[in-house]
């Protein structure tokens, strides 16, 4: 099909037409204009009520959150668990405990565990000390964690999550040989003790396990 071509008028006859054909196109774009003037002229007190109500429903979610986290934010600065407490706890519950707990100590911290978690059940982030990979071991009293749980945290700590710190924690105890083997290759461990020095007493992990900043650490990631 051919373009549609617009000529210009011939004569005066079509002349004043295409004329009069564009005043009555002006007129109805005022006319509506001038509508939509006065519509508008009797519809902004509900407008600005809207809007208003907008602000104010944005106004008090802005403040619940922030009131929220000013709570959990006071909560978690004088967090205490006992290890009574820890040894009630599931798998689950243990690891939100060690989450809440590296908040505490100033690391922005997340739960991760579960399917595929490639030994790391919480991951924080320090702005200064780096990350920190936790292997949580939730075990009946006098249960020990073995050198392989250390084996796997160190596989994946660099290479998987780039972490800068790897710590497995229980509270049970390790078997010497992964004590040892955990002091050889850089992966922390915190058995029993460390944990009620760390949750009851309030010292702070990287205090507690001597984590310092990013250039020390870089030593663990690179023997990954």
């Amino acid at each position: 099909m051919g373009r549609l071509r617009l000529r210009r008028p011939r004569g005066l006859v079509e002349g004043v037409s295409a004329a009069v054909v564009a005043l009555a196109v002006l007129v109805l774009a005022a006319r509506m204009v001038t509508t939509a003037g006065e519509a508008l002229k009797q519809a902004w007190p509900a407008l600005l009520a809207l809007a208003l109500l907008a602000g104010a429903i944005a106004a008090w979610r802005i403040g619940q959150a922030a009131a929220v986290r000013r709570r959990d934010k006071e909560r978690l600065a004088g967090l205490q668990i006992t290890l009574g407490e820890f040894d009630a706890m599931d798998d689950r519950d243990f690891e939100y405990a060690l989450r809440d707990l590296l908040v505490r100590d100033g690391w922005p911290a997340r739960r991760v565990g579960g399917g595929g978690d490639q030994a790391a059940d919480v991951i924080g982030d320090h702005p200064q000390r780096g990350r920190i990979v936790v292997q949580a071991k939730h075990t009946r009293v006098g249960g020990k964690v073995g050198s392989s749980v250390m084996y796997a945290v160190k596989g994946t700590a660099g290479p998987a999550h780039k972490a800068d710190h790897a710590v497995v924690v229980t509270n049970g105890t390790f078997t010497r040989d992964a004590i040892a083997w955990g002091e050889r290759h850089g992966v922390h461990w915190v058995d029993r003790e460390r944990l009620r020095r760390w949750a009851e007493s309030g010292t702070a992990l990287h205090g507690l396990l001597g984590l310092s900043g990013r250039s020390r650490t870089t030593r663990f990631k690179r023997a990954a």
